[in-house]
């Protein structure tokens, strides 16, 4: 049992969007704050499964393969939700569409170098874009929930836009590490 702590973790993240998902709906102040708990649970999880895996010497198949789905299902699932009910509208939608994108777009890459066995490690840069993202999901899934001394989805939005930026440099290193090994056969 404890050997399966860290992909529990991860499953525990996965099984929790569709919790968060369900209380951004009801769109009361209440549900965001019960939404934005569970997400700074999850998030949390994050770093502990891949610490406790390695704490552990647990490091498994599975959880290298569920750990970045967990992940890339939770970033995207905030971000639909919080464009669906109108937290972010505007030109704001752009800074998440960057996003998704190039999470799509890494996770392509990632697996095609994982069938020709090339593995392009995470940056420095891309955990800091991992870290301000996940926190400007966090301000806005408290949206305009009452916050005495700050706004939360003025400070949502400004960090999402940096995130985008921060997405925009990563996704343009792993795109350049991973081009250099599709072209290589085309010479």
């Amino acid at each position: 049992m404890l050997s399966s702590l860290p992909n529990l973790l991860t499953l525990s993240r996965i099984l929790a969007i569709p919790m968060i998902i369900a209380l951004l709906f009801l769109n009361s102040d209440n549900y965001r704050w019960a939404a934005f708990a569970l997400y700074v649970i999850a998030s949390i999880t994050d770093f502990f499964d891949g610490y406790a895996a390695r704490a552990m010497g647990k490091i498994s198949k599975l959880g290298i393969f569920l750990d970045p789905i967990a992940d890339k299902l939770l970033v995207a699932s905030i971000i639909i939700m919080v464009v669906a009910i109108g937290q972010i509208s505007g030109i704001h939608v752009i800074a998440c569409v960057i996003i998704v994108l190039r999470e799509i777009t890494v996770s392509g890459l990632r697996e095609f170098l994982a069938e020709i066995r090339v593995s392009v490690p995470v940056s420095g840069l891309a955990k800091w874009k991992t870290a301000i993202q996940m926190i400007a999901l966090g301000f806005l899934i408290l949206g305009d929930a009452p916050i005495e001394y700050f706004d939360a989805a003025y400070i949502g939005k400004i960090l999402i836009w940096i995130a985008a930026l921060l997405t925009m440099i990563t996704g343009f290193d792993y795109l350049r590490a991973g081009i250099k090994h599709m072209t290589d056969d085309d010479e």
